[in-house]
């Protein structure tokens, strides 16, 4: 972590932070839920403001006496938090400002450009990278006919030397001959359009879904984390020319799409018939 666990200043005063009391002018206790809305709010400020990533935040003890209310709202307001990727638990330790999400924009770029638009160094782990025939679903994905051999790549994904991704991605053998050789190219998307083959469009399919062990292994977060599962069949005009199949870190990606009118430019005649 990149800070050392300890709170950096004392909890500051009400009159300091501009929180309200945990109870009214007239002696009444503010409702469970007002209550759950104002410590989560200010631990988002604290969080935001005065800690750094990997800083622990104050104890439950700490937040109960402060607020006069019980664990079990404090503990609300800081699940509220882990959720939003604010904070993050490590088991035996504490709870911790969690290092900032990156917006994972949906559009047609590769890992490396998207890492290094960001200011942060992108590398990759090579897991596997053979010739081989895929399973079904990429048969279908890639237009390809019974027994056709595709390209395989799986590598983990990293930014700034912390994993990030995981990814595997499938491609058309006969299309690309020697694509691998003498190794696989560390982008891909250069590399097809160093072969005329523009990516130009795809499609995505996202799903919510856990980690398993070997993708927690992997991406170093517990199993059964959230992550988030994206599909991608990539097309140069109109031929498929890549299916890759991702497990982003959910408590490092937040989804960004922007949202446009529908255009009939944007939907090809064979998508329309699918």
């Amino acid at each position: 972590m990149a800070g050392n666990g300890a709170v950096k200043s004392l909890i500051p005063t009400d009159e300091h932070r501009n929180v309200p009391p945990a109870q009214d002018g007239s002696g009444g206790a503010y409702l469970d839920v007002v209550k759950h809305v104002q410590i989560r709010n200010y631990l988002r400020a604290l969080a935001t403001h005065e800690l750094e990533v990997g800083d622990a935040i104050p104890s439950e003890r700490e937040l109960t006496e402060r607020f006069g209310v019980a664990r079990m709202t404090i503990r609300q307001a800081v699940d509220a938090l882990v959720v939003e990727g604010v904070l993050t638990r490590v088991q035996g330790k504490g709870t911790f400002v969690a290092a900032p999400k990156v917006d994972l924009q949906m559009r047609l770029t590769s890992f490396e450009e998207e890492m290094e638009r960001r200011g942060l160094k992108p590398s990759s782990r090579m897991l596997a990278a053979d010739v081989r025939v895929p399973p079904k679903d990429v048969v279908d994905a890639l237009e390809l006919g019974s027994g056709e051999k595709t390209y395989y790549l799986y590598r983990i994904r990293f930014a700034d030397d912390e994993p990030m991704v995981l990814e595997e991605t499938w491609l058309p053998f006969t299309m690309l001959p020697g694509f691998f050789d003498p190794v696989p190219p560390a982008s891909l998307y250069q590399a097809l359009r160093g072969r005329g083959l523009d990516p130009d469009w795809g499609e995505d399919m996202i799903d919510a879904d856990e980690a398993s062990e070997e993708e927690a292994e992997y991406l170093g977060i517990e199993p059964l984390r959230a992550v988030l599962r994206i599909a991608r069949r990539t097309f140069s005009s109109k031929t498929a020319v890549a299916y890759s199949r991702c497990v982003y870190r959910a408590d490092r990606y937040t989804l960004w799409v922007p949202v446009l009118a529908p255009s009939p430019s944007l939907v090809t005649a064979e998508r329309k018939n699918t």
